[in-house]
């Protein structure tokens, strides 16, 4: 099964992926990530994506597309894969259905993430982990037992994300919805997109995409 999880910053879709990793053995594919591993290879799409990076300039179209289309045709992703973080916009969109089809293969379904904006704000603004073992907690969902010291590991040095303020949250979503939110009309003309609640509690949210994969397994 081939899915593309969709949604603002801190929706939930790594966490998300990660089950359906566990789950169903779908390889999250994360663009970012994957651009990370293929400059660091050393490979002649790794050294034009370098050029491109070290020029500060967006990613060409065909460049990421050339390297998803050699990252799927790896073994772990024979059961399937979840694109996390492409296509953003129609045009890449249609680039990855072509991709795709040059593979006798298509997407088969579209998971948007639907969340509260203003809920979300408040819940990505108040994150922060500890410093020794990662352990994520929150100023008002998620505090540790005992106040400034770890859960997990005792430690009691915590730190937080640059960007996890308000005020980067709210321009992220403005970007979200400017740059990514416009193909969501696309994939709902081809009766691939599916919406769950991802402001709902995190099984919850995994019981809905359950949900929808018997739908379309069906």
């Amino acid at each position: 099964m081939k899915l593309i999880l969709l949604g603002p910053p801190g929706a939930g879709k790594g966490t998300q992926a990660k089950r359906l990793f566990d789950r169903h053995h779908l390889v999250q594919l994360s663009t970012g990530d994957m651009l990370r591993a293929e400059v660091a290879s050393g490979s002649t799409l790794g050294a034009q994506a370098k050029q491109v990076m070290d020029a500060g300039q967006l990613m060409p179209d065909d460049i990421v597309i050339s390297m998803i289309e050699g990252r799927i045709e790896k073994p772990d992703c024979k059961d399937g894969f979840v694109l996390d973080g492409f296509p953003r916009t129609e045009g890449q969109a249609t680039a990855l259905d072509s991709m795709l089809a040059r593979h006798n293969a298509r997407i088969d379904g579209v998971i948007e993430l639907a969340v509260d904006e203003t809920a979300l704000v408040e819940r990505i603004s108040g994150r922060y982990a500890c410093a020794k073992c990662g352990a994520g907690y929150h100023d008002t969902f998620q505090k540790p037992k005992v106040a400034g010291v770890c859960d997990s590991c005792g430690g009691t040095d915590f730190t937080r994300r640059k960007d996890d303020n308000a005020e980067t949250v709210k321009a992220r979503l403005v970007a979200y919805r400017q740059q990514t939110a416009p193909i969501l009309p696309y994939y709902k003309g081809k009766g691939l997109l599916h919406q769950v609640d991802g402001m709902a509690e995190l099984d919850e949210v995994t019981k809905q995409i359950e949900q929808v994969l018997t739908k379309i397994k069906a």
